[in-house]
């Protein structure tokens, strides 16, 4: 059974949301992902006029089994963290990279992991991964919800032509050469 008390959410923007939802499903410990828009100044946006928003996931998860550090390692750990323009096929503002805190210890546990990341050398080119306060979320229309599961062959094809799938498993490959793991 689910302690409610413990429920907390976390706000990342991780290029196509599909993806960033998918990902972020298989962490320990998360109850829910939630595609939607935030971080612009219009109400209501939708996928046809989400100007200014960025593609963004609200994940829910139990804090007794996971943490928003953990969570935000994980998430860092399948986008490009380098890509100031977008990420894969998808470019522009909307497709942006950013972790939402709703307080000062999770700006600051934000912070510190791209700091981390920055200096392990894991890159050769500075992380442009955005550190932003919390802001309105809106959830996307339901079809963009699990699509990963509701829409699997059009999904992976997605993914891979994209490129995300390979650069993942890149990321783990040097991971792994360079011994570079994230301090606890």
């Amino acid at each position: 059974m689910i302690d409610q008390e413990k429920l907390n959410n976390a706000v990342y923007a991780g290029g196509c949301f599909w993806c960033t939802e998918s990902d972020l499903r298989k962490v320990s410990g998360v109850i829910d992902v939630v595609s939607g828009y935030t971080g612009g100044q219009s109400d209501n946006p939708s996928y046809e006029n989400h100007t200014g928003h960025r593609e963004a996931v609200k994940v829910v998860y139990d804090a007794n089994l996971t943490t928003f550090k953990k969570m935000t390692q994980f998430f860092l750990d399948h986008i490009d963290p380098t890509d100031a323009g977008g990420q894969f096929f998808d470019r522009g503002s909307a497709y942006t990279t950013a972790i939402y805190y709703k307080n000062e210890e999770e700006k600051t546990a934000a912070e510190n992991l791209i700091k981390e990341l920055e200096d392990s050398k894991l890159y050769d080119k500075p992380i442009s991964v955005k550190v932003l306060p919390e802001m309105p979320f809106y959830n996307a229309e339901d079809y963009h919800q699990n699509y990963s599961s509701k829409n699997p062959s059009h999904y992976y094809a997605y993914k891979d032509g994209s490129g995300r799938t390979e650069f993942q498993a890149k990321v783990c490959t040097i991971r792994d050469q360079k011994d570079i793991h994230w301090k606890d």
